[in-house]
């Protein structure tokens, strides 16, 4: 699978790589995309695989895939695999084979000597709290480590004995010395080094000592040639760290280049949370079923949902990339999504709601039709759609007093059957309760393909077959939350997020395989679940409705 070469919309990224190409300060480009193993891909990390892989491939480069496996304890397997799966999903491939930070642990702590021997780092036996209180504010300058100004010797020989495990866990880091007076809290003496006992998915437990990111990350762009780092607003204040230590180790000729950090607007899409630690909140507490549930914004849940890789896409590249805030509506998303689908989904019919019609004049020479899958898209081929005696239709489409210009069915009222021939309502059948339950209709034999001779026929509406058509459940879904910006709190869960129904379908539509895209006529689009689907026994998800109505549902 290729990365798509797509000529995006000019944005400040792609002015200053061609700048850096022009100027001769580049003549090859090297991306990457850094995810820490701690979690599902969401929303947020698409449109950073999009700007990550877009650039490299409109500029001939390439892009690094390198795993932040810095922080053993939150990571597993089951995520770095999830990772790679989305990343191949949307189109996209790394340069070469994945790569991880864990594969420079024995560099960085080699790198991590040379800031000692020349008097850059130091042990410090400061606990988190300490340090903290240490560290002031943004008004107040930080106030030195008691043990700063420890000797180069007995700094190799603490730092090796945390190597060796000597220390309990969080009793001792290693710092960087910078200046506890700098305006920027992120120089004032980073931690770049801390004691952690815990078993890594890839080094096992040769490690006790764990590098942090902000130490991890520039070092690893550098080693891989990186020539632009791409990440979110929020590194903003982190690039002085980042310059800094790359440039001590590119001036001692330790590293082979200065990587750029260019930070842009990261998105925050309403009515929903992209925190990792929410989500993974609201698994946890059973709110939603797992990483991949169709409500959450991760990449593997948005699949399920019946999202298109084209679709996400095209929403990142509508999304544009800035330094303003990045904040989208929900519906902007799904405007995308619809877009895609209008081509690719196959049409069939289905029923919600049934009403029983019986056909007065069925007889056997009425006749079926061999009818397209896609109005507008033959490759989709062909189906027979088997009109009988019996049929279902909407209850919504049946009105025994109708309002003016009505178009549906109503009695004494014409209407043509989808595909099919024209009814006339005759009768209506009512239980003791004075509910509907049947219509008895006449069909004219002569409009199967044809208009009456005569007269005009407004309105069409969809059926089943009484006897042909196949029960399957219907997951209906919407916002996972009530309100456009919450906190990840149950109190803002959305209990309708998620509602199951029964339906009648025709029963070519229960012959598709899973991640099959339809939409059923008039309801919306719907996929067959990827994961409970069975042979002959879809379950359908719904993706999106056929136009937006969530504001005038939710007024």
């Amino acid at each position: 699978m290729n990365n798509e070469k797509i000529k995006s919309a000019p944005n400040f990224i792609k002015n200053i790589i061609e700048e850096d190409l022009k100027s001769g300060k580049h003549t090859h480009i090297v991306t990457r995309f850094p995810p820490e193993p701690n979690g599902y891909l969401h929303i947020g990390h698409a449109k950073a695989i999009c700007i990550n892989f877009g650039l490299a491939a409109e500029f001939n480069g390439e892009c690094n895939l390198r795993f932040d496996d810095t922080n053993p304890e939150k990571e597993n397997a089951e995520f770095v695999n999830s990772i790679q799966e989305d990343i191949k999903w949307l189109g996209f491939q790394w340069h070469d084979k994945a790569k991880y930070a864990s594969d420079y642990f024995d560099q960085l702590y080699d790198f991590a000597l040379f800031f000692i021997n020349n008097g850059l780092a130091y042990v410090c036996d400061l606990d988190a709290n300490q340090m903290k209180q240490y560290r002031g504010t943004y008004t107040e300058d930080g106030v030195n480590s008691p043990n700063r100004n420890r000797s180069v010797a007995e700094n190799l020989e603490l730092f090796n004995n945390m190597k060796l495990g000597k220390y309990a866990d969080g009793s001792k880091t290693l710092r960087l010395k910078i200046d506890m007076s700098s305006p920027n809290i992120n120089l004032r003496d980073p931690v770049i080094y801390r004691i952690k006992r815990a078993h890594h998915i890839r080094t096992g437990d040769k490690w006790c000592i764990y590098p942090m990111y902000d130490y991890t990350h520039c070092i690893s762009d550098a080693l891989e040639s990186i020539t632009h780092s791409c990440c979110s607003l929020e590194f903003e204040d982190h690039r002085p760290l980042y310059d800094w230590i790359v440039a001590h180790l590119y001036a001692a000729k330790l590293l082979p280049c200065h990587p750029q950090q260019i930070e842009f607007s990261r998105l925050e899409l309403l009515y929903t949370v992209t925190s990792k630690r929410k989500l993974n909140q609201l698994i946890q507490e059973k709110v939603v079923s797992g990483w991949n549930d169709p409500r959450l914004p991760t990449i593997s849940g948005m699949r399920r949902r019946g999202y298109t890789a084209n679709g996400i896409k095209l929403f990142a590249q509508r999304c544009g990339v800035s330094k303003s805030p990045n904040i989208i509506d929900f519906e902007f998303l799904e405007n995308a999504i619809r877009e895609e689908l209008e081509n690719e989904a196959i049409r069939v019919m289905a029923v919600i709601k049934p009403l029983k019609i019986t056909l007065i004049n069925f007889d056997a020479t009425t006749k079926s039709k061999s009818v397209p899958f896609h109005q507008h898209q033959a490759l989709h081929g062909e189906r027979e759609l088997t009109l009988t005696k019996e049929i279902y239709i909407e209850q919504s489409d049946f009105m025994e007093r109708p309002i003016e210009n009505w178009q549906r069915l109503a009695p004494g009222k014409e209407i043509r059957l989808r595909h099919s021939y024209i009814i006339k309502c005759e009768q209506v059948i009512k239980n003791n309760a004075n509910e509907i339950i049947e219509l008895k209709c006449s069909l004219d034999p002569l409009t199967l393909g044809a208009n009456p001779q005569g007269r005009k026929v407004k309105g069409v509406i969809h059926w089943v077959s009484c006897t042909l058509a196949l029960p399957v459940k219907l997951r209906m879904y919407d916002r996972l939350f009530t309100t456009a910006r919450p906190h990840g709190e149950i109190s803002d869960f959305n209990h309708n997020s998620l509602v199951e129904i029964n339906a009648l379908i025709e029963p070519d539509a229960t012959k598709v395989q899973p991640e099959t895209r339809l939409q059923f006529e008039r309801i919306g689009y719907f996929i067959a679940d990827r994961y409970d689907s069975k042979p002959l026994a879809p379950i359908f998800n719904k993706i999106v409705d056929l136009k937006n109505t969530w504001l005038e549902k939710n007024k």
